[in-house]
C-alpha cells in the first residue's frame, strides 16, 4: 500500500488560484431553509474529471477548468518572488495573486471558468477514452461538450469561456422521465465517441456521436428495455423503449428492475470483456449485456483472433460429445452465425484521434440479433446469511475484466505476442466488486464466465423440445467487508467506486466518512497460479488457506469529520512534475492527498562497459513525522445566510402580519410565532453549536500534536548531537575516528555482555529441562557403558552383548594369538628348511605342501585384519575420551 506523504498543498488552498476550483459559485442564489422546495434526488457525485495534469470541477451550474501544473509553478513563483510569508487577511481583505490580475479582464495562469447551458446542479463529469468530449450530467439530463485544445482555455482570460455544448436526447433524457444513473462511454467505440447511458427505470441507450453532426446527438442508434428483455422469448420481439413518458402504472419490475449503476470492464481485457455491460440493481440482483456493441465499432488488435479460437474450440466441444445440452449447442451455433457475419466484413481503417494509430472499424453484425440476451439475475454462491437491508442494497458496481487468454492465440506460432506486466499476472476469471448502501464491498467472481448470448428466434423456439430447462449462472463470493463503522452510517449516501490508475486491481471506494483504498494484487497472483497449475495435490488445501487468509488489502487514506459535505469521487493522477495525487473534493473545498512513490535511478557504469543499465531503488531516510489532514471549519461559521431574517419576512407577509404591530399578548397566536420562532433560531444555534464544538476539538486536538511534534524535534536534535559529538558540552572536542572508535568498544562490549547473558540463560534451560530420554538415547547410553566396560576393563560387564557377537578386544586378541601362532609356525618351517639343506639334499616332504604365493597371501590377509581392529580400537578410545571430557 502506498504511503501518504502530504495532504493539500498551499498551492491548493486559499488565497491560491488553485482553490478557486473549489469555491462555492457565487452566481447562484442560496435557497432557503423555510422555501419548500423539493428535496434533490440521491445520486452519485463525481464532479472531478481529468485530462492529463487539467481537471475539470463542477461547482454548482459551473465547470473550472484548472492545469495543476501551472497552478504548481505560478504559486511556487510568486512565493519565491515574496519571500514566501503570507498573512491570512478577512475574506474581503484578499490580496490580489498577482499585479497583472488587477485588470479585470486579465486573470490567473492555469485557471478558467468554463459556462454551461445546464439548468441544475452538475452530478458527474465523465471524460470520454481520447480526452475529446465531456459528458455533463445532472439528475436527468445530460449535455456533451466539445473540449478545446488546452491553449485555448490557459489564455489568462477573466471572461468564462462558452465552448460547443449538445443535449443529449433533447426529448429523452429530460426531467419528466426517469433519471440518468450512469453514463459510460463504450470502450470498444470509433476513436471513442460512443456513449451507453442507462436511466433509472432500466433503459439501455447507445449514442454514436460526431462533432459535425447535430443529428447524432438527438436519436440514440439503439435503445433496449430491460424489463421488456427480461421477459422476452425470441429474438424478434421488439424490445425498444417506449417513447410515452406518461406511461406510470404500477409494475413489479419498477422496484425489482431499478437501476443503481452499470459498468463495462477495459479495453484490454480478454474474451468477451470489453463488450459486456454490468447491471447492478437497487435490490441486489446483478445482471449481464453481452455482446453490447454500437453500430460501428473498433476492437483491439487480439480481441476477434481470441474470440475466434474459442468459438471454433467450443463447436468443437459439442460435436464430439453427445452428452452436450440443447442450450449449449444453441449458443455454439449462434456465436457461429455471430463470427461468421463478422469474418465476410472488410473492416475500414481510420486514424485514431488517439495514440493507437489506424485502427480496424467493423460493422455490428446482425445475425443472430442485434439485442444480446439478458443475463441473469446472477445466483450468490457461498453468500453471507445475515445480510441486512442496507447491505443487500446496492448503490456501485465495478468490474475487472479476465486477462487475455494468449496461449491459444499463439498456439503453433514461433514468436510469442508481447504484453504488460499487468496483464501477465492478471487473473483469468472477471472480479465482480459491489457496493451496498452500508459501504459493505463484495468481492465476488465469476468463475463460469460471461459469454455472447442471444434469444432463440421463433422457429427455434418452436422446435425447442420439452425437456430444456434454462441455464442459472451464478457469482462465487470471494470475500465481503465493512469500509464504514457504524456509527459512521449516514440514512442520504451514496458510495461510489473509483478506479486506480497504478493497477487494474486497486480501486477506491469513497463515502460520507471518507476515502478508503482497496487492492486485490495479494491474493490474485496466488489464486491466478493456483487455477493454471497442473498439480491438483494439495491445491483445495491451498485454496482453502487462501480463502480463509487476510485477503484483500484496505487502508482509510481520508477520513472526514461527522456532518461535514459530501465527498467527491477522487481522479488519481501521476505524473512526474506533480507527483501521486489523489484529488477529492467537498462542495466548497479541496481534498488533495500524496502519495509516496519510489523513484528509480539508473546505477553509475562505466562507459566502456558491456554491463546493461540497471534500476535501483534508493532507500529514503526514516519517518520521523506523519502528515496530518487540513482541517477545515464548518461552513456555517462561514456562512452569511441566515434564516431568521427571512422568517421574519415572511411574517410581515402572513396571516400573523397584525401581531408585529401590536403588543403581546397571551394567545394562541402568538404562541404559534414564538413556537416558529424557535424552531427557526434552534436550527440555526444548533448547527453553530456543533460547528464550534468541532473547532474546539481541533484546537484541544492541536496542543497535543504540537506537544508530539516538540518531543520528536528534541529525540531528533539528540540523536544528532550524539552522531556530531556536539552532546558533551564544554568539554575538549573529541575528533570522529575516537568518538567512533569508542562507540564501536560500547557496541562490543554489550554484544560480550549479551552473548554471556545469553549462555548464562542455556545453561539454566539446561538444567531445568526434566525430560525424558528416548529409546534411541537409552540404547546409545548402553552402547556407551557396553564399549567403556569392553576397553577401559570393569569387574560386573552390563553391556547387552549376546552369546553370539564377541567383543572387539576379545577379537584382537584372538586375532594377535593366531598371528603369534603363525610366525612361529612359520620360523619352525625355516629353521627345519636351513638344517635340511646343511645336511644333504632334500627329500620330498610327506603330505601337500604350500606354494609361496599362497603364503604370502595368507600373510597380507592377516596383516590387514590386524590394522584395521587396530583402527577400530584407536577409535573408540578416542571416542570414549571426548565423551568423558565432554
Amino acid at each position: 500500500m502506498p504511503r501518504i506523504k502530504s495532504f493539500a498543498p498551499s498551492w491548493l488552498n486559499e488565497p491560491s488560484p488553485g482553490h478557486k476550483l473549489f469555491e462555492p459559485s457565487n452566481d447562484d442564489p442560496k435557497t432557503s431553509s423555510l422555501a419548500y422546495n423539493k428535496k434533490p434526488k440521491l445520486g452519485p457525485r463525481r464532479t472531478i474529471a481529468r485530462r492529463g495534469t487539467e481537471v475539470f470541477v463542477a461547482v454548482g451550474k459551473q465547470i473550472r477548468w484548472g492545469d495543476l501544473v501551472d497552478l504548481k509553478e505560478s504559486w511556487e513563483t510568486k512565493q519565491a518572488r515574496t519571500g514566501g510569508v503570507r498573512f491570512k487577511r478577512e475574506p474581503n481583505d484578499f490580496e490580489v495573486y498577482d499585479e497583472e490580475a488587477a485588470n479585470g479582464n486579465v486573470g490567473p495562469e492555469g485557471y478558467r471558468i468554463i459556462k454551461t447551458p445546464v439548468a441544475e446542479d452538475i452530478r458527474q463529469l465523465v471524460m470520454s477514452p481520447n480526452n475529446d468530449f465531456l459528458a455533463v450530467l445532472t439528475s436527468h439530463t445530460i449535455h456533451i461538450c466539445i473540449l478545446p485544445d488546452p491553449s485555448h482555455l490557459n489564455t489568462r482570460d477573466s471572461a468564462p469561456f462558452k465552448p460547443k455544448f449538445y443535449t443529449l436526447g433533447p426529448t429523452t433524457h429530460v426531467t419528466s422521465r426517469s433519471a440518468v444513473v450512469s453514463a459510460i462511454w463504450h470502450p470498444l467505440g470509433v476513436n471513442g465517441t460512443a456513449l451507453v447511458t442507462v436511466t433509472e427505470d432500466a433503459v439501455v441507450r447507445i449514442w454514436e456521436l460526431s462533432a459535425t453532426d447535430r443529428w447524432s446527438f438527438d436519436a440514440a442508434t439503439l435503445a433496449i428495455d430491460l424489463k421488456r428483455l427480461a421477459d422476452g422469448t425470441c429474438v424478434d420481439q421488439d424490445f425498444s423503449a417506449s417513447v410515452s413518458a406518461t406511461n406510470k402504472a404500477f409494475s413489479p419490475d419498477s422496484f425489482d428492475m431499478e437501476v443503481a449503476a452499470a459498468c463495462f470492464p477495459a479495453r484490454n481485457s480478454g474474451g468477451w470483456s470489453p463488450m459486456t455491460l454490468w447491471v447492478a440493481m437497487t435490490g441486489g440482483d446483478v445482471y449481464a449485456l453481452c455482446p453490447l456493441l454500437p453500430k460501428r465499432w473498433a476492437p483491439p488488435p487480439t480481441l476477434i483472433p481470441s474470440l475466434s479460437v474459442s468459438i471454433v474450440s467450443r463447436i468443437a466441444a459439442t460435436e464430439d460429445s453427445p452428452d452436450v445440452s440443447y442450450e449449449d449447442r444453441l449458443l455454439a451455433q449462434q456465436q457461429l452465425q455471430w463470427m461468421s457475419d463478422l469474418d465476410n466484413q472488410e473492416p475500414k481503417i481510420l486514424e485514431s484521434t488517439g495514440t493507437n494509430g489506424e485502427v480496424e472499424v467493423y460493422t455490428r453484425p446482425v445475425r443472430p440479433g442485434i439485442v444480446p440476451k439478458l443475463q441473469g439475475p446472477f445466483n450468490f454462491d457461498l453468500n453471507p446469511e445475515d445480510e441486512q437491508d442496507d447491505e443487500v442494497e446496492l448503490k456501485d458496481i465495478f468490474v475487472i475484466g479476465e486477462k487475455p487468454n494468449m496461449s491459444d492465440l499463439m498456439m503453433g506460432e514461433d514468436e510469442e505476442l508481447a504484453m504488460d506486466e499487468e496483464e501477465e499476472n492478471g487473473l483469468s476469471l472477471s472480479i465482480v466488486c459491489l457496493l451496498s448502501t452500508s459501504g459493505q464491498v463484495k468481492i465476488c467472481l465469476a468463475t463460469e464466465g460471461v459469454e455472447a448470448e442471444w434469444l432463440p428466434s421463433k422457429i427455434t423456439s418452436k422446435l425447442r423440445p420439452s425437456s430444456a430447462t434454462a441455464r442459472t449462472q451464478s457469482l462465487l463470493t470471494f470475500q465481503t467487508f465493512d469500509t464504514v463503522k457504524p456509527a459512521e452510517l449516514t440514512p442520504d449516501s451514496w458510495p461510489m467506486f473509483s478506479e486506480d490508475t497504478t493497477s487494474k486491481y486497486s480501486f477506491y471506494v469513497t463515502h460520507p466518512a471518507g476515502i478508503t483504498l482497496i487492492n486485490l494484487e495479494s491474493w490474485v497472483s496466488r489464486l491466478e497460479s493456483e487455477l493454471s497449475g497442473d498439480s491438483e495435490a494439495g491445491a483445495e488445501f491451498r485454496i482453502d488457506v487462501l480463502v480463509q487468509g487476510h485477503g484483500s488489502e484496505r487502508e482509510r487514506v481520508f477520513t472526514q469529520s461527522r456532518g461535514m459535505n459530501v465527498l467527491s469521487a477522487p481522479v488519481v493522477i501521476r505524473d512526474q512534475d506533480i507527483g501521486h495525487l489523489l484529488l477529492s473534493a467537498t462542495h466548497n473545498q479541496p481534498i488533495a492527498i500524496f502519495f509516496d512513490t519510489p523513484e528509480l535511478e539508473l546505477a553509475p557504469v562505466a562507459r566502456d562497459s558491456p554491463v546493461v543499465h540497471e534500476q535501483v531503488e534508493i532507500p529514503e531516510p526514516e519517518v520521523v513525522w506523519h502528515p496530518r489532514p487540513v482541517f477545515h471549519a464548518s461552513d456555517v461559521l462561514l456562512s452569511s445566510s441566515n434564516a431568521v431574517p427571512a422568517w421574519v419576512d415572511l411574517l410581515k407577509t402572513g396571516r400573523r402580519r397584525p401581531l408585529l404591530q401590536q403588543d403581546i399578548r397571551l394567545s394562541m397566536a402568538t404562541l404559534e410565532v414564538f413556537t416558529e420562532g424557535h424552531k427557526v433560531a434552534s436550527s440555526e444555534v444548533l448547527e453553530i453549536q456543533k460547528a464550534v464544538a468541532e473547532l474546539f476539538r481541533k484546537c484541544e486536538a492541536l496542543q497535543f500534536e504540537l506537544r508530539d511534534q516538540l518531543i520528536k524535534a528534541s529525540e531528533v536534535k539528540k540523536r544528532i548531537d550524539t552522531i556530531t559529538g556536539d552532546d558533551l558540552g564544554d568539554d575538549e572536542p573529541i575528533s570522529i575516528n575516537e568518538l567512533t572508535r569508542s562507540r564501536l568498544d560500547q557496541a562490543q562490549r554489550r554484544q560480550e555482555e549479551l552473548a554471556s547473558r545469553m549462555e548464562k540463560i542455556k545453561k539454566k534451560l539446561g538444567r531445568a529441562t526434566t525430560r525424558d530420554l528416548s529409546d534411541k538415547e537409552k540404547a546409545w547410553v548402553e552402547e556407551v557403558k557396553g564399549f567403556e566396560n569392553s576397553i577401559l576393563g570393569s569387574e560386573v560387564d552390563t553391556s547387552p552383548i549376546d552369546s553370539k557377537t564377541r567383543h572387539p578386544w576379545k577379537r584382537f586378541e584372538e586375532i594377535k594369538e593366531l598371528s603369534d601362532s603363525l610366525l612361529a609356525q612359520a620360523e619352525q618351517l625355516q629353521r627345519r628348511q636351513g638344517e635340511a639343506a646343511e645336511d644333504g639334499p632334500a627329500s620330498p616332504a610327506p603330505g601337500v605342501r604350500i606354494p609361496a604365493d599362497v603364503r604370502k597371501a595368507k600373510m597380507a590377509q592377516v596383516m590387514s585384519l590386524l590394522d584395521r581392529e587396530s583402527m577400530m580400537v584407536d577409535a573408540v578410545k578416542e571416542r570414549l575420551e571426548r565423551l568423558t571430557v565432554g
